[in-house]
């Protein structure tokens, strides 16, 4: 991949178990679970399957003693499988006393996440705040203290919300959850370093259902701290729009160079695969040249002259291997990544796309002659015919992965 141009913002870097946010490191992809952390064979089984798609961290539930119990056990249960993938405690009221009660839980985790307006009220607050962030000293933990527009602390909301009232040009109701959302989140971290945490065991994030609000706070947190940040569109909904409207506010501000790790929050569809949101992640990433995840498969949209479905099989089809293979291929097989697979459906683009790509086929369309030109880096190597193109190019795919990437 050539070098990227986007220029990123300076932050302070924070190892996460191991993995580095911040800093000069890549942008990192985060996923979360959504099974009962209770259940330590279905946790266990969709953070292997979320780190097999390519996901760095796996954010998991923590609410209740169950869950916290069970957070050792699905830690050794991955290291047996092989798993090494940093765990994200997520903590909501009651984190404090599981904290406190499960100290097993608390070495367990890599990082713990914090919603400073869902540690408490009042004095309490301060107190379950400071608690957790000492936990977190005491273990040598990052923390993300996370703001999310759903869940602000009331009580600096009735507070700045009155300030404002009382201002000469008093700001709109949607500059002031911006500006409260933006205050909380540095408020906190100023507080966890009077604590003792280290800038090098922050994250920051501040989640925002709409885009341009997302956009506007995280340019405000750039543009006041160093610290490292986790960008993510809360709620963003289900299939295209949830796709659409994360890639449209995350790609903005990574282009800006803001942004350390990230994560897409999709609705997945009934029974639909947690992992679509660690594809969607690394697609944003690779497409904007900032990281290269799998090799990227290009082809055609298809038209008059491709009335058959042939080339956009077997285009979803090499895809799915690409992705299959590469939890193998990543370890055998460094840079197989910036791969490109070309499949073309008629002459027109055909053999141009084919000839850029590292490997392509170009595939008869409506009235052409039955027959597949294959090429590799640039040159025509064989042609393919009859009914098993599919099989024949997929091995051929192989083949060159192995010729071009082994040892």
């Amino acid at each position: 991949m050539s070098d990227s141009p986007v220029k990123r913002r300076h932050t302070v870097a924070v190892n996460v178990g191991g993995v580095v946010i911040g800093g000069n490191a890549p942008v990192a992809v985060q996923s979360m679970t959504n099974t009962d952390t209770a259940d330590v064979s279905a946790t266990v089984a969709q953070v292997a399957d979320l780190a097999l798609a390519g996901s760095e961290l796996v954010r998991i539930t923590v609410n209740t003693e169950e869950a916290a119990r069970a957070v050792p056990q699905i830690r050794d249960d991955l290291e047996q499988r092989g798993f090494t993938t940093p765990l994200v405690g997520d903590f909501h009221f009651n984190g404090h006393r599981l904290l406190e009660k499960y100290p097993e839980c608390a070495r367990a985790l890599a990082k713990y996440r914090i919603n400073p307006g869902n540690v408490g009220r009042g004095a309490k607050r301060d107190e379950q705040f400071a608690y957790m962030i000492e936990t977190a000293c005491k273990y040598d933990k990052a923390v993300r203290i996370g703001v999310n527009w759903g869940s602000m602390d009331q009580e600096l909301v009735a507070r700045m919300m009155d300030e404002n009232s009382r201002s000469a040009k008093p700001k709109t109701n949607d500059e002031m959850i911006r500006q409260i959302i933006l205050n909380s989140a540095l408020e906190s971290a100023s507080k966890a370093e009077e604590l003792g945490l280290g800038r090098d065991r922050i994250i920051l994030s501040c989640k925002m259902s709409g885009v341009q609000d997302l956009i506007a706070v995280y340019r405000g947190l750039a543009e006041q701290s160093d610290y490292a940040l986790h960008l993510g569109l809360t709620e963003a909904g289900m299939g295209s729009r949830g796709i659409v409207a994360s890639t449209a506010a995350l790609a903005v501000l990574l282009q800006e160079g803001i942004g350390d790790t990230i994560r897409i929050s999709l609705t997945p569809e009934p029974g639909g695969a947690r992992t679509e949101e660690v594809v969607v992640a690394q697609e944003i990433l690779q497409s904007m040249g900032l990281r290269s995840f799998a090799p990227m498969v290009i082809a055609c949209p298809g038209c008059g002259r491709t009335s058959s479905s042939y080339f956009q099989q077997l285009a979803q089809d090499i895809q799915a291997h690409l992705r299959e293979r590469m939890p193998l291929w990543r370890e055998q097989y460094p840079g197989v990544e910036e791969m490109t697979v070309a499949v073309m459906g008629c002459v027109v683009n055909g053999p141009g796309e084919s000839k850029h790509a590292n490997i392509g086929i170009s595939l008869p369309g409506s009235g052409e002659e039955p027959v597949a030109p294959v090429y590799e880096d640039g040159v025509k190597t064989l042609t393919l015919k009859g009914d098993q193109i599919a099989v024949e190019f997929q091995a051929i795919v192989d083949a060159y992965v192995a010729s071009h990437f082994g040892s």
